[in-house]
């Protein structure tokens, strides 16, 4: 069976987006900015290894909007342009209702989430992520998600969408791994104990 990791960027005080759906605060030192190198690497090399995503509508459009010819863009960096043709390659599933066509080796699932995340589950025995918030709560809330990882960056925003939802039961977890990268960004990752 397949391991589903809900992995984002969150701020400190839980959210994974500031009101407006702004994440300019995850880029590193403050609005704006990139996120250090060692940092963008290592989401790189999560993408990389990562057998099938899961995508949101929301995220979908974010990533679909600029990874796609990325490594194309005048200036894009051998890091960007390594994360660009490894987005392309990774295997997605986008869950959406409005969304009429998905491209870069994409599938669109416009039926209920939960009963084919639970197959996807069944089927696959690699590793999957899933991303975005909606998508991911309705995973939570039925017991699908495997692993949480949590890059926490140092800023409050004060509101916003937040990385967890509200749960009819306590979900406990194991913490598996902690890493700190430049700027005061924290990686933690937890597993659920089944």
């Amino acid at each position: 069976m397949g391991r589903l990791t809900f992995g984002m960027n969150v701020t400190v005080d839980g959210y994974i987006a500031a009101p407006g759906d702004d994440i300019g605060w995850s880029g590193g030192d403050g609005p704006d900015s990139s996120p250090s190198d060692e940092l963008f690497q290592w989401w790189s090399d999560r993408v990389g290894t990562t057998g099938l995503s899961l995508y949101g509508r929301k995220l979908w459009e974010n990533m679909s909007s600029h990874w796609p010819t990325a490594d194309q863009q005048p200036g894009a960096t051998p890091a960007e342009i390594e994360f660009a043709r490894r987005w392309r390659d990774m295997p997605k599933v986008v869950f959406s209702s409005t969304t009429r066509t998905v491209d870069w080796n994409t599938r669109l699932v416009t039926g209920d989430a939960v009963t084919e995340i639970t197959r996807l589950r069944a089927e696959n025995a690699g590793p999957m992520d899933i991303g975005g918030a909606t998508l991911a709560r309705a995973a939570m809330r039925a017991g699908l998600i495997d692993e949480y990882l949590l890059v926490t960056h140092p800023v409050l925003v004060g509101g916003g969408t937040p990385f967890f939802t509200a749960l009819d039961t306590w979900v406990n977890l194991n913490l598996v791994e902690t890493r700190t990268f430049p700027g005061g960004v924290v990686l933690t990752r937890y597993e659920t104990r089944r």
